[in-house]
This record gives C-alpha cells, sequence and structure tokens, in this order.
C-alpha cells in the first residue's frame, strides 16, 4: 500500500477519552447488591483476552506488551520515556495508540472492523520495551516489526476483518487461510441439523481438509452426559463435504472460563432472588461445559428477571464480527438502574400496542401477541466487549423472543458521555444550534424505538417441524409489496441469521432504525419523552427533536462511508451500512426532501439541507416504502428479494467513493473510548469503587489493574 492509503488506518490523533460515570448509582447499592455486581465484573473482565483472540493473531501480544510497560514504570510514563531516550512525541503517539487499542480491545475497530496501526516507527516500540526484560519478552513473542501492529503492505484485504477465502483475517477461523465460506456454511448447515449451536465455537481447517470445532468452555473434555449434540465428538460431513470430518474439541479459551464460572457461582450466592440465583448456576453450567443449551436456559431466566436493581448479561451475544454472523464475541454488562429515566421506557412498553399496528405492514406479518418486555434506562457499571453500545435488545435466539419474550436497555451513561468541544461535521450552519440542543434526545428517542419496536417487532413465518407451519400454509398471506400470497418461508431448522447470512445483522439493524424514523414522526410517541403535549406540531419543541433526528441519522449517512473499503468493495460496519442505506432513502425520497450541498470542487463545504417542513410527509412516506420492503422479506425468508434490495441500497457509486468518502475521511471525529471503573472487595468483603481519569494514562492503569 502507498503512504496515502496506510494514512488512513492510522490510529486516531488524539482519541476521544471519556469516563463511563457511575459512582452515585454503585454507592446508593447495598453492599450483597454490589458484592453481585463485583463478581459479574469480574467474571466480564476475566473474558478480555477471549476477546483479543477473537480479533487478531497479534491482539493479546498487544495487550501484555501494554501492560508490562505500564506495570515497569508504574504508569509514570515521562520516567519511562527519559530511561528510553524517546521524544516526546514518541510516547505521545505510543500512548495514543495503547489508548484506542484498549478501548476496542484489540488491534481492529470495534465499530468498523478495520485495522489501526501506531504513528510511531517499530524502532519506538523497540526504544520503549528495551529497558524492560517482561516487555522484551512480550515483544519477541508478538514480532512487532515483521507484521503484528503495522499495515499488511502486501495483503491489504487482511486491514479488514472477513472471510479468510477473500483474503481478510478472522481468528473465528484460527489458523485456516484457505477455509472457504462454501464450507463455513455447510457446516452452520450441518451444526443446524445436529442442533448445535454456534456462538461460542471457532472453526478451524486442518492440512488434511478435515475441521475441527472449538468450543469455549472451561474443562477439555466434554461432560459425562454428552455436549449439546450428544455423546458424539466426531462426525462424517454430508453434502459437498462428504468424506471430510468434523472434529469438536473442548477447551477453547479453557483458563479464562474456568475463572469465570468461579466468579458467576460466587455471584450466585448473592443474588437477590431465585430467578437470579438460577440464572447464575446456568450460566456457570455454560462456561464450564461449553452448552450453549444451558446458556439458553439462563437467557430464558434473565428475561423473567422483571426490574432488578442490578441488570446483568454476559456471555457469547453478537454476531457482527464473524463474517458468516452465527459466531459471537465475548462480551459481559453490569449496570445500575435509573428509575427515573426508565419511567418513559415504560411509558413506550406500554405504548407499544398501539403504535405497533401505524408499521406499514398487517397482522399476518407481526407476532400474535406483544409480549411485554422489560424497558430500562441503565447507567453501566462494566460493558466489557469490543465496544459499548447505546442500546441493547436480547436475547438473540428467535424462539425465546416469539415464546417468553426479550429485555430492551438504554444505557444512559453511555449515551450522555461527551467529550469538550467536539466538531460537527456536515451540518449546515443554520441548523447547528438547534442540532447541538436536540441531539441527546433524539438519540434517546431513537434508541428507545429502534430496540423495543424496531427489534422487537415482526414474525417469522415458519414450518415449525415438518408439515407443522405458525401460519395457514393452505390460504398464504398476502404481500403487501406484491398483492399476491407469499411463495416463500422459514423451512424446519432454519434461521434469520442461517437464512439471510452475512447480510442478516445490518439489515435488521437497517430495519430497526426504519422503524425508529417512521415513529419518532409520531407525537404521542415523543410526549412519552416529555416532548411536546402529544399534538402534531412540526415547528415546536418536539418539533426540534424530530427534525434533529433525521439530521443525525442523515449525518451518520454520509459518515457511514468511512467504513466502507474502496479496495475490497466491503462494509466495515453493520449499523453504519444501514444509516448509508437510511439516507440514500431520504435522497431518492423527491421533491427537495433531502441533498448534499456544495459549491466546492473537493466538496471541503459538503454539508445536509433537509426540509423539516416535509419530515412527516415525504420522508416518512419514504422510509415506510423502505421498510415495509425489508420488513415482509425478512418474515417470509424471502433472501433472494432482500438481497438484491439491500444490495441495490447499500451500493456505493463513483460519486460517493472518488467525491465524498475522501471527505468524509478528512473531517471525521475519533469514536469515543470510554475509561470504565474497577471494583476491588477488601476486608469484610466490602466492596469499593475504583475510577480513574479520563486521559490516555488513566484507560491504561484501568485495565493493568483489571490484573486480566
Amino acid at each position: 500500500m502507498d503512504d496515502q492509503s496506510i494514512s488512513q488506518y492510522y490510529a486516531d490523533q488524539p482519541p476521544t477519552v471519556v469516563s463511563l460515570a457511575i459512582k452515585p448509582h454503585f454507592e446508593a447499592l447495598t453492599n450483597e447488591q454490589k458484592l453481585y455486581a463485583h463478581n459479574i465484573s469480574r467474571a466480564a473482565f476475566l473474558g478480555s483476552r477471549i476477546v483479543l483472540r477473537q480479533v487478531s493473531p497479534e491482539s493479546e501480544g498487544i495487550f501484555d506488551f501494554i501492560i508490562a510497560l505500564h506495570k515497569s514504570c508504574n504508569g509514570d510514563w515521562s520516567k519511562l520515556q527519559k530511561e528510553t531516550g524517546l521524544d516526546e512525541q514518541g510516547l505521545k503517539d505510543f500512548l495514543n495508540y495503547a489508548t484506542q487499542f484498549l478501548g476496542n480491545l484489540g488491534n481492529y475497530k470495534g465499530f468498523g472492523d478495520s485495522k489501526f496501526i501506531p504513528r510511531c516507527p517499530p524502532k519506538t516500540i523497540d526504544a520503549l520495551a528495551s529497558a524492560i526484560p517482561m516487555a522484551k519478552e512480550a515483544l519477541r513473542k508478538l514480532n512487532v516489526e515483521t507484521a503484528a501492529s503495522y499495515a499488511t503492505n502486501n495483503e491489504p484485504a487482511k486491514m479488514h476483518l472477513g472471510f479468510p477465502d477473500k483474503g481478510h483475517l478472522s481468528t473465528y477461523y484460527p489458523d485456516s487461510p484457505d477455509i472457504t465460506q462454501d464450507e463455513i456454511e455447510g457446516i452452520s448447515t450441518f451444526m443446524a441439523e445436529k442442533k448445535l449451536l454456534p456462538e461460542n465455537t471457532r472453526l478451524k481447517k486442518t492440512a488434511d481438509g478435515n475441521f475441527k470445532l472449538l468450543i469455549a468452555s472451561g474443562l477439555s473434555k466434554p461432560p459425562p452426559e454428552g455436549g449439546d449434540a450428544g455423546p458424539e465428538t466426531v462426525f462424517d460431513l454430508p453434502g459437498k463435504l462428504s468424506g471430510k470430518k468434523l472434529e469438536i474439541l473442548y477447551g477453547d479459551h479453557i483458563e479464562e472460563l474456568a475463572k469465570v464460572a468461579l466468579h458467576i457461582k460466587k455471584a450466585g450466592l448473592h443474588a437477590a432472588n431465585d430467578t437470579q440465583k438460577q440464572m447464575m448456576d446456568h450460566y456457570a453450567k455454560s462456561f464450564g461445559s461449553g452448552s450453549l443449551n444451558a446458556f439458553k436456559e439462563s437467557q430464558k431466566l434473565w428475561v423473567k428477571d422483571i426490574g432488578p436493581m442490578v441488570e446483568t448479561n454476559i456471555g457469547f451475544i453478537e454476531t457482527y464480527r464473524d463474517p458468516a454472523n452465527v459466531r459471537a464475541e465475548w462480551e459481559g454488562l453490569v449496570a445500575m438502574v435509573n428509575k427515573e429515566r426508565t419511567q418513559a421506557f415504560q411509558k413506550l412498553v406500554n405504548s407499544a400496542p398501539s403504535m405497533i399496528p401505524k408499521l406499514p405492514w398487517g397482522k399476518d406479518f407481526e407476532k400474535d401477541k406483544f409480549r411485554a418486555p422489560d424497558f430500562t434506562s441503565l447507567e453501566v457499571l462494566t460493558f466489557n466487549g469490543s465496544g459499548i453500545p447505546a442500546g441493547i435488545n436480547i436475547p438473540n435466539y428467535d424462539d425465546i423472543r416469539q415464546t417468553i419474550g426479550f429485555k430492551n436497555v438504554s444505557l444512559g451513561n453511555v449515551l450522555s458521555a461527551k467529550a469538550p468541544n467536539e466538531p460537527v461535521p456536515f451540518i449546515a450552519p443554520h441548523d447547528l444550534d438547534l442540532y447541538r440542543n436536540n441531539r441527546d434526545q433524539a438519540f434517546e428517542v431513537q434508541v428507545g424505538i429502534h430496540e423495543l419496536l424496531g427489534h422487537g417487532t415482526g414474525k417469522l413465518l415458519q414450518e415449525t417441524s415438518p408439515g407443522v407451519f405458525n401460519f395457514n400454509n393452505s390460504n398464504p398471506p398476502t404481500s403487501p409489496i406484491t398483492n399476491k400470497p407469499i411463495t416463500t418461508y422459514y423451512k424446519p431448522g432454519q434461521t434469520w441469521s442461517s437464512v439471510f447470512g452475512g447480510i442478516s445483522a445490518s439489515y435488521e439493524e437497517c430495519r430497526a432504525e426504519c422503524v425508529a424514523m417512521a415513529l419518532s414522526c409520531d407525537f404521542s410517541i415523543l410526549q412519552i419523552f416529555g416532548l411536546g403535549d402529544g399534538n402534531t406540531d412540526i415547528n415546536g419543541l418536539a418539533g426540534d427533536v424530530l427534525y434533529a433526528g433525521y439530521l443525525s441519522m442523515a449525518r451518520a449517512g454520509v459518515a457511514a462511508v468511512e467504513f466502507w473499503d474502496p479496495k475490497t468493495r466491503k462494509w466495515g460496519q453493520a449499523h453504519m451500512q444501514a444509516r448509508f442505506s437510511i439516507l440514500k432513502t431520504f435522497m431518492e425520497a423527491g421533491e427537495g426532501f433531502c441533498s448534499l450541498d456544495y459549491e466546492k470542487v473537493d466538496l471541503s463545504d459538503l454539508m445536509i439541507q433537509l426540509d423539516r417542513q416535509k419530515i412527516l410527509t415525504t420522508g416518512r412516506k419514504a422510509v415506510e416504502a423502505y421498510l415495509q420492503k425489508l420488513h415482509v422479506y425478512k418474515c417470509t425468508a424471502d433472501f433472494e428479494a432482500g438481497k438484491g434490495l439491500y444490495d441495490e441500497m447499500t451500493n456505493v457509486d463513483k460519486w460517493w467513493e472518488e467525491k465524498v468518502r475522501p471527505e468524509v475521511i478528512r473531517r471525521k471525529v475519533p469514536r469515543k473510548v470510554f475509561v470504565q471503573a474497577n471494583t476491588v472487595e477488601g476486608e469484610g468483603g466490602k466492596i469499593e469503587l475504583k475510577e480513574y481519569e479520563a486521559t490516555c494514562e488513566g484507560m491504561i492503569r484501568s485495565w493493568a489493574e483489571r490484573d486480566v
């Protein structure tokens, strides 16, 4: 790669470091609640090395190198600088890189899946390690100069996560550069037939062409009663993989998960009720034995644990970073309930039965009964993974969602965290004050609707078992798109992600975002959030927030092209791909609703023009037309139509690639990285909270003191 190409991968200078403030909410807990929170927080952080291994082969070594340097100087980086003869800029470049690395828990962006590299040359890394034996050893393992932290010049596709046979990197398929997408999908189909869930697995192709399925567990052998697929551990593969074998191996991440299971058991001793205690028992069984059936039992109990003071979830949850969208990253959440903000979300839940019929599909494409979920506003103590979302809607298992329900959470201190004087590119000067004053409320509304009425709606039309359907197969529903009876549906064993594969995550995020854009136009929903009196008034306070929400979505759509790589022609972030398609929907709505205006040839004055007066008419109509197609294609397992639509709406043409993207990269704002607190168990089981400065040094110290 040339210097210009490499420059887009440099670490942020400086990264935007913010504190995840939690003290008053944590201190309000009883010590029993603190002990419960502490042990699950420890379990979450003890899975950090799992995340590192899921990101890249070198991430764990880079982590060890950063921590070794901190410990060698006890965080006195100026002292280390003098001892090693490093100049001030070299040290600053390294600290910026280390901070972004720890904020993403790996050397690929948690939001975007592209590699970021140090601005300092390899000799700076060598100099830092020169006086410290522990760091020297970490550096030797890392072999930093040949590949690890820097650009893969001869293999540019490896600067992005993705399928190995497309030249990309994915450690969900370790040491398997020639494993193909077809082989991955074939084994996924076989696993589904065996009722063996994939979320906690990695898949390895051996030199002889056979396959090993690595199951994450704290034990090296299957339990005496057998694993989720029974007592067998070696299988003959069928179909196109005929002649090959699949061997199941237990004990992936064995050391970490044994420690995790121990702290989960400790947490169970301080559970507030029997539901939480049973939930911890199932977690411990899952992490110890590798059973995802046990994990699903924990999630059923989690949905039933309504309104806890300490909210938690932990395990292999989200599949965004696996190119096949089936294997999940380790993550762990511990948070306290914000009762005041939760009241608004509970009102939104109560309004759901009256809001769902306003969406652009009939009852045939909606759940037979809306199961009102627990929807809380949380203040996060711990969120361990490659990044922190603003809201969550889980579990991701459709059978649990359809029969038991789900939970929604909005992460309040994530939404409100800000760095001072953040620039806001692409918003027109005349909109800037309104946007700054209303974007937080607009985002809270968007997240609430997105999680509850976006991810929480829709019915998958299925043949649940041979000859048994969850719809009238003899008189199928009529598609509102074709006005003809549907002809596709989910066959036995098929799931949403298995049918829609690699596009499923982004497609679903797009559907949920469109629901938010459509229903935020309803002023009775805005009233729930304390905005207006419920009467339609596009020019009032509620209208200001609605306008800010549409501007925010348009701005995100412009910024999205940073996450599209012109060399591989691949999107690297599910949500941003979705937002780009929604901006295109705005721009294609017609009637002058939305445009990108500029006068300069290099687009350095590019700004969004969006007609506030047409949001409720032209804008909403265009969004609902797009949403209707996304929704019906999903409900009916119509992958061919769904993929065709989504490919068209997320296609980046020459103008976007050659004109807009360079300007987006020039004006990009570093994504926030969060400094999180630690909890410490003192004498007599008393739990203390330790917070850190929102600086590069504070970020590194917080991780060094976690002892993971």
